[in-house]
């Protein structure tokens, strides 16, 4: 469950312009996910599983710019690659308006050595996905998925999936 923390000073603001769906919860307010973000749990847990598991470090990450981009294509996004050498970058349009949002994730991984057992461990020595990319890569791809498929708001929004946050 989510909790609304308020205060954000975007609960009364409309951000889809053709649309009326306001951003924001009321303080203390508490709702469940919503019934198709947690209908894409299995493939998200396989695409975060596959990508811990084929870790890449800062600016290396082919595999894994390819493996985004054929997603956000899948799903219907305009893909641009190359950015900064591995950046991905999806684009979706919804009605006439023209608000935009963008939302971001890196990609990249850590030069550590996994030890931890599990089954999608990383198959490449000396390289894991120790600081969470892994879930925010695969948290904006289901976002992504979520915004083509239901299409609830107007504008655009924009998905960077960033490289070599780690190098900066």
């Amino acid at each position: 469950k989510i909790v609304g923390s308020g205060g954000h000073g975007w609960k009364d603001a409309n951000f889809t312009g053709c649309g009326s769906i306001p951003f924001g919860l009321p303080q203390g307010s508490v709702v469940s996910p919503i019934p198709e973000i947690a209908a894409l749990d299995p493939d998200m847990r396989n695409w975060r599983h596959h990508i811990h598991a084929h870790p890449e470090t800062a600016f290396e990450e082919k595999a894994t710019s390819a493996f985004v981009a054929d997603k956000l294509r899948a799903f219907g996004l305009d893909v641009h690659t190359g950015l900064a050498g591995t950046g991905v970058v999806g684009v979706l349009r919804n009605g006439c308006a023209s608000a935009a949002v963008g939302l971001r994730a890196d990609m990249d991984a850590l030069p550590i050595l996994e030890k931890s057992g599990v089954a999608h461990a990383s198959r490449h020595a000396g390289k894991m996905h120790a600081c969470g990319h892994d879930g925010h890569t695969t948290m904006l791809l289901g976002a992504a998925r979520y915004l083509a498929e239901t299409r609830r708001f107007g504008g655009s929004a924009v998905l960077i999936f960033q490289p070599g946050e780690e190098g900066f």
